[in-house]
């Protein structure tokens, strides 16, 4: 990622910051007030996603960093770091939000619901749609995975939202006060549902998961004449770079001179085919009919 995206990220998620901090702030208040389990569990939700917009500056802060001698691959992955550390919040978060429900269950209290409630609650969803929906956009212009795993924490607040919304609604209607620890449970689940889902995406790109399918670099590769074959294609990468590791048959009346062009070519191909920022480590063996 360029160092001017690097800026445009910071930008980006100390924005949704403050958004997030106004959110937190009028859920737990109201929540407090009106003693509702499910709308203050809502709010602390929303107050984790302040948290992680504050972890993922500081991935940023770290992930901008040139590459040095003892990181010739550059920090990139601080970014990633960076949402594998958010997806753990959310699994607390989502403890914490469980814990809460049990205390309900054993002693139900009625919730003070008021046409303000209800409107601040409305609010907040209206924020959090443009938040996720705005957050998830520019990850996708800015290559960034922490906008991207931020957006899928900022989503799960829609979906939550609308279930506090539902619950507050349906005992103001006359239904069971325990719905509201049963709909805090349900916004539980949601919330380790997210971190399960940022923690997969982000532990994949760690741990140097395929990037690209061999097969479909193959058929790139392949597409030139001089190629004869192909073999330990490997592949990983972040969302900024991919990586590609091969071996190349060619025809061994190539020069040092053409194998180093036709190389060259070869990762303009993969490069337009796949649209990626990338690096590409080919070594190059003459073709034979033993090979």
């Amino acid at each position: 990622m360029e160092k001017s995206n690097f800026k445009k990220v910071q930008m980006v998620l100390f924005v949704i910051l403050l958004a997030n901090l106004l959110v937190a702030g009028l859920k737990i208040i109201i929540g407090y007030t009106s003693k509702s389990a499910s709308m203050t569990a809502d709010g602390f939700h929303s107050l984790s996603d302040g948290s992680s917009n504050i972890v993922g500056l500081i991935g940023i802060y770290f992930a901008s960093k040139p590459e040095d001698k003892e990181h010739p691959y550059g920090h990139s992955k601080y970014e990633t770091l960076a949402g594998l550390f958010i997806s753990i919040m959310l699994f607390f978060a989502g403890g914490k939000v469980i814990l809460g429900a049990i205390e309900r269950f054993k002693e139900p209290v009625i919730p003070d619901i008021t046409i303000v409630s209800l409107l601040v609650l409305v609010f907040t969803l209206i924020v959090n749609i443009a938040v996720s929906v705005t957050e998830y956009r520019k990850g996708k212009e800015l290559n960034s995975q922490i906008l991207i795993s931020d957006s899928m924490h900022t989503r799960s607040d829609i979906y939550i939202s609308l279930g506090v919304l539902g619950t507050l609604i349906g005992i103001k209607l006359g239904l069971p006060v325990l719905i509201d620890p049963i709909a805090s449970l349900i916004v539980a689940g949601f919330i380790i549902h997210a971190g399960y889902e940022i923690f997969k995406d982000n532990s994949y790109v760690l741990l140097d998961g395929e990037a690209i399918d061999s097969e479909d670099i193959r058929d790139v590769v392949m597409s030139f004449e001089d190629v004869k074959g192909s073999h330990k294609i490997r592949s990983r990468s972040n969302l900024n770079k991919i990586y590609i590791d091969m071996h190349i048959l060619i025809d061994p009346k190539l020069n040092i001179e053409e194998s180093h062009e036709l190389v060259h070519n070869i990762k303009n191909a993969i490069r337009d085919k796949f649209k990626k920022d990338l690096r590409l480590n080919a070594h190059v063996e003459p073709y034979n009919e033993d090979n």
